[in-house]
């Protein structure tokens, strides 16, 4: 008997389905593009896989250490100068200079968008000194999180504060006062770093309830011969790696002012933010977190560890908003399977976040489940989650042999 035999009509109404899906382009449009999971978005070796790269690293090797060696020092004369110079147009430009002859280039595109009126600047987040190469170009203040004030932080040109509970509102004084001139602040809401090539991890909403306006910045960082990050590398060994290669090139660009809309929430702002930044990079804004990529490196410092269930476009706490998305993709699946129960389809597309692919799974037989009438499957759609009522015959049969009858 054919998989399909117990859904009359099925065939059917799935060749009326896919006729008929390139008249609805907006449901079409309502489908993320698959994310790219945390595997793709941080890397986990130094060194290529590419032989032809890696002989020319082993070559290039002899002349790396000996320039690690001349920058360290060279290195040292870079934090002198410019703890000593103020915080000048001079100040940047002799520090830039020097930079470059560490390796360390810095650019910018757009720079005529720069809106110095705007207190809080937005950047997606590559490498550990993604903040100095930033203020090498323009003046701006990072705060350093989840670490104490200590002489360290303050040498890699971080702001000290505190505690997260308290830096919010330290953040909002900071930015309502009248010094002149003002200083903006550099945030990075992603909070980790990735290797800048597939996607942004989500957006925290905090750096959003700062202010009402924000300037986004997008960074892309390009290195020879080696990753530009890995991601369970300290700052010291990305700063030795970085001296190490001929030249890492940061490319900044300058995007337009964002302003929040009237009702506007934190989270809907920064995923607005995430999304706008994503698309200027060319990559995707994914869901995942900065705990997605503990997991990961967990797993990878572990790989007898089984992993957790793969991401899906939808959020592992689901928000209000996943959860309509959700229904209206299930109801577009029940439309073709009605026979199918709401229930079912919705943890399936919760897995898959596809509607092709849980239509694939349900007709195959790749789920199991029990097929409901036509009748009771339109009448349940509204309340998926309601349970099935047992006919009244059934339940007095079950009755009267209980009583022995």
């Amino acid at each position: 008997m054919p998989k399909d035999s117990a859904f009359p009509g099925v065939p059917a109404a799935l060749r009326r389905w896919r006729r008929h899906r390139p008249c609805f382009p907006e449901a079409a449009a309502m489908e993320p593009p698959p994310a790219p999971g945390p595997e793709r978005l941080f890397d986990s070796h130094r060194l290529p896989s590419d032989g032809f790269l890696l002989l020319a690293l082993l070559l290039y090797a002899p002349v790396g250490l000996c320039l690690l060696v001349l920058r360290l020092f060279l290195g040292l004369h870079v934090f002198l100068v410019s703890c000593a110079l103020p915080d000048s147009v001079l100040r940047r430009f002799v520090v830039r200079t020097m930079c470059a002859v560490l390796g360390l280039v810095a650019r910018q595109e757009d720079s005529g968008l720069r809106d110095h009126r705007v207190r809080v600047l937005i950047s997606n987040h590559v490498t550990p000194f993604d903040h100095n190469i930033v203020n090498l170009l323009t003046t701006c203040s990072t705060p350093l999180l989840n670490s104490p004030p200590s002489f360290v932080c303050w040498s890699r040109g971080f702001m000290e504060m505190d505690r997260r509970v308290e830096l919010v509102e330290s953040l909002k004084k900071f930015c309502a006062s009248t010094r002149l001139p003002p200083t903006p602040l550099l945030l990075f809401p992603e909070e980790e770093a990735t290797n800048g090539r597939e996607g942004l991890l989500r957006f925290s909403s905090w750096p959003f309830s700062i202010q009402d306006v924000v300037q986004p910045l997008t960074l892309q960082v390009q290195r020879p011969l080696v990753s530009v990050t890995v991601s369970d590398a300290s700052w010291v060994s990305e700063l030795l790696w970085s001296l190490f290669v001929p030249f890492t090139v940061y490319q900044v660009r300058w995007l337009h002012p964002v302003h929040r809309q009237l009702g506007e929430e934190n989270e809907e702002f920064a995923l607005r933010v995430q999304q706008l930044v994503a698309k200027e990079l060319g990559q995707i804004g994914t869901r995942l977190t900065p705990s997605d990529k503990a997991e990961h490196m967990k797993r990878q410092r572990h790989p007898r560890l089984r992993p957790q269930p793969a991401q899906s476009s939808f959020p592992s706490s689901p928000s209000p908003s996943s959860d309509v998305q959700l229904t209206t993709l299930a109801q577009r699946v029940k439309e073709v399977l009605p026979h199918v129960p709401l229930n079912v389809i919705q943890r399936d597309l919760a897995r898959t976040g596809c509607v092709d692919l849980t239509i694939t799974n349900l007709l195959e037989g790749a789920v199991a489940f029990m097929p409901e009438d036509v009748s009771e499957g339109s009448q349940s759609l509204p309340s998926a989650s309601a349970p099935k009522v047992r006919p009244r015959s059934s339940q007095g049969q079950d009755l009267g042999h209980s009583m022995g009858v």
